[in-house]
């Protein structure tokens, strides 16, 4: 199985490598040594990933992260993020929590929180109910929304909603979408540490689970 996208032909993917602390999600920073496309048995790859938490996918020895430097090509996307899920290869675990298999290359990924950033909220009628967008992918990357199952941390504002299974079952929501969807928060009365009790949405009063908060 070839991974689509001609990854092998982006200019990144040469042979650098990485030296340095790697902070966020998942363990303690340490000094960590790979080369993007090494090979540590015959016939197999191995390539290096980090999700900002705009949801913007990057090699992950890019110096320069911003919209110029991610991945923006719908179809690589959204084959790459159909297949994110825990790492349990053994290899990695501790710097990269998540992989993207593709045959027999791994795909390596740690993130600035959750691997899935939902970045918008869909009301295309073909799609029947209401989906959150996640990571770029547009229609080919969605997960029906659930008003009642979001979590918002009142700590630090983060809004967040269930996520395939397979990735963790929580994504976070982008900031920006998060900003539109506080004012429809409401929480305990005279309480500002507490998570909210319920989520106003198009003229209907959802009483909020918080369920995920168990993921978090």
């Amino acid at each position: 199985m070839t991974c689509p996208v001609l990854l092998r032909g982006f200019p990144g993917l040469r042979a650098l490598g990485r030296l340095s602390p790697l902070p966020g999600l998942g363990g303690p920073s340490r000094r960590l040594q790979y080369v993007q496309g090494q090979s540590p048995e015959p016939r197999t790859r191995e390539y290096f990933y980090y999700i900002d938490h705009q949801g913007q996918l990057f090699l992950d020895d890019t110096k320069v992260k911003n919209f110029i430097t991610c991945f923006k090509d719908k179809q690589f996307l959204a084959f790459f993020f159909k297949r994110v899920q825990r790492n349990e290869s053994g290899r990695y675990m501790d710097n990269f929590p998540y992989i993207s298999p593709c045959g027999r290359e791994t795909n390596y990924i740690r993130c600035d929180d959750r691997p899935v950033v939902f970045t918008h909220l869909l009301s295309d009628e073909s799609l029947g109910a209401q989906h959150l967008s996640y990571c770029g992918g547009g229609v080919k990357l969605i997960v029906k929304f659930e008003p009642e199952k979001l979590v918002m941390l009142p700590e630090n504002g983060r809004v967040y909603h269930p996520a395939p299974e397979k990735t963790g079952g929580v994504g976070l929501v982008k900031s920006s979408l998060a900003f539109e969807l506080s004012p429809c928060f409401e929480f305990p009365v005279g309480s500002k540490t507490e998570p909210p009790i319920c989520f106003h949405w198009q003229g209907k009063r959802h009483d909020l689970s918080n369920e995920l908060l168990a993921l978090i």
